[in-house]
């Protein structure tokens, strides 16, 4: 795999609990009128980073509004995050490789306008083609042909405009040749990226992109940037997830805590990116209108093993000696007020055990044992050059506090001050470029917000031989050939691949598990039914305005 990253926005934002968007307009954004509220939810929200085109958005802001706006061939239950059949009336395949969907009849865009299989078909060429520059054409590069409109060097010109994989039999038909086999890629299609887009996106995209068009069970009435979005009832919407409110306004916050307290004054409904020097008061606070639940989300520490003094036998012996000088368990609950978990596999509890999340999978490599992280290192001559930095952006989140931390258990397990240093880049933007380029020396904060709800998804874009997001630069050519295996295998006979492949990974630990981060949210007593998805977003549909 290669192209964009969707660690860049999950973990830089880190993420998503934290994000503060900069240079976005004023707290608290444009409010309704006065009167005009009735059954209205009013959420927080930042400027997205993109217009909201299904394949150019991999933000939560903008994720939110796509989840809201857009239903394509699967969609992730909200409550087990299972992919379900949306606009899909069935997906089928003979040999894991060539696909047969048919769509449902009776999906409308919100304009009146049908959802068919050409409306699939354009949506996912434009999102591959390199030239329309689509943040998420990535996640087409299974589909035969996605090396020749996407070519790896992005400045070359394509070879075509459209790929050969994809072909429409009928008004809601089509036929999918991917140019691998991979048993679970069905279930993968219910990430925004794969959305219909309507005729209107092509023939007017300039107007699209100011009032988008989606097929979901909301529809944009209007957006002011820095101030709100709104969004009202979309009634051609034909899935069975239809909205128990009148519609959302987005409103745009440029300082999380001026939200909490709009949130307590009961000037804002929905609050899911609590600040974290809130965490602690927020159930007292909200007299228990507070959500905590498992997310698909997983906080890591990478090394640079594209340098030559990571690479070593001796190297990895000192991964493993820091990863059990870090105290997880206290930083989780001290700094986190137990908002995240201290991690034990490289998956996420949103998995289950029969999705692959297995959370004793790392051992006593991931336990606080500072004795024996102490003689790790000691025996294998030290750390490398005599110290380690932590590097991180620390423009968004609460990243310095737990560098911090960690630097200092590291430090008090060495008996040295200065063993482990933080750091600190001062934007995200910054530490990507970093990152891109191979620059950093010495240990790095990422980590994963699953894209959907697969243990595929947090081994491939990761640990894979040249993967999208292999910031480590690790390579092992049994992890490659076990999850090549696994994609060609039945689901059951795949999970149990991957974990295989996912143990060698924790054996070479070219990432540290730090911790599984948690959803939360607080909510007015103007509401109720308020609760989010695995993927800690609100289920705005669901929530009911007193």
């Amino acid at each position: 795999m290669r192209g964009a990253t969707r660690v860049t926005w999950a973990f830089g934002c880190a993420t998503v609990v934290t994000l503060a968007a900069a240079g976005c307009g004023g707290g608290g954004g444009g409010g309704a009128a006065a009167g005009s509220d009735a059954g209205i939810v009013r959420a927080f929200w930042t400027d997205p980073q993109n217009p909201l085109e299904p394949a150019n958005t991999n933000e939560v802001q903008g994720g939110k509004v796509l989840e809201m706006t857009f239903r394509g061939l699967k969609r992730y239950n909200p409550r087990t995050g299972k992919a379900e059949n949306a606009v899909a009336e069935s997906i089928k395949t003979d040999d894991q490789q060539n696909f047969d969907i048919t769509l449902k009849k009776g999906w409308k865009f919100s304009d009146g306008t049908p959802v068919t299989a050409k409306s699939f078909v354009d949506a996912w060429n434009y999102g591959a083609l390199v030239t329309n520059k689509q943040v998420s054409s990535y996640f087409f590069e299974y589909i035969d042909g996605y090396d020749d409109v996407h070519p790896e060097n992005e400045s070359a010109k394509p070879k075509a405009k459209k790929m050969s994989g994809l072909k429409v039999t009928g008004k809601n038909s089509f036929k999918v040749k991917l140019n691998q086999k991979f048993s679970q890629w069905p279930d993968t299609l219910g990430y925004a990226a794969f959305s219909p887009l309507p005729g209107k996106f092509f023939t007017d995209h300039e107007n699209w992109l100011k009032k988008p068009v989606g097929n979901g069970p909301y529809k944009v009435d209007s957006y002011t940037k820095g101030q709100s979005m709104r969004l009202s009832v979309n009634k051609e919407y034909a899935g069975p997830d239809k909205p128990k409110n009148k519609g959302v306004e987005l409103k745009v916050y440029t300082d999380q805590n001026t939200g909490y307290t709009d949130l307590q004054a009961g000037n804002l409904d929905v609050f899911d990116e609590l600040p974290a020097g809130q965490l602690k008061n927020a159930e007292r606070d909200l007299d228990g209108r507070y959500i905590n639940q498992p997310a698909g989300i997983l906080q890591t520490l990478s090394f640079p093993l594209y340098r030559k003094e990571w690479q070593t036998e001796k190297a990895k012996q000192v991964r493993v000696g820091l990863s059990m000088a870090i105290n997880r368990k206290e930083v989780t609950e001290k700094i986190y007020q137990g908002t995240r978990k201290p991690a034990g596999d490289l998956t996420s509890p949103v998995l289950t055990k029969s999705g692959g999340y297995e959370p004793d999978m790392c051992g006593e490599v991931c336990q606080y044992d500072p004795k024996e992280a102490k003689k790790l290192i000691e025996d294998a001559g030290g750390l490398p050059g005599g110290k380690v930095t932590l590097t991180s952006n620390v423009d968004t989140g609460s990243h310095r506090q737990w560098m911090d931390a960690v630097c200092n258990s590291i430090n008090n397990t060495l008996d040295k001050n200065d063993a482990c240093t933080v750091n600190p880049v001062p934007t995200f933007s910054e530490f990507r470029k970093d990152i891109a380029g191979k620059k950093l020396k010495s240990m790095f904060r990422t980590g994963w917000q699953m894209d959907y709800p697969l243990i595929q998804n947090f081994l491939q874009p990761l640990y894979y031989t040249d993967a999208s997001s292999n910031d480590a630069g690790y390579s092992d050519k049994r992890v490659d050939k076990l999850i090549d295996e696994a994609n060609a295998a039945g689901e059951e006979e795949a999970v149990g691949k991957f974990q295989k492949a996912e143990e060698i990974v924790l054996k070479d630990l070219p990432a540290i598990p730090l911790w599984y981060q948690d959803g939360n949210a607080g909510y007015s007593e103007r509401v109720s039914d308020v609760r989010l998805n695995p993927f800690s977003v609100p289920v705005f549909t669901d929530i009911r305005v007193k």
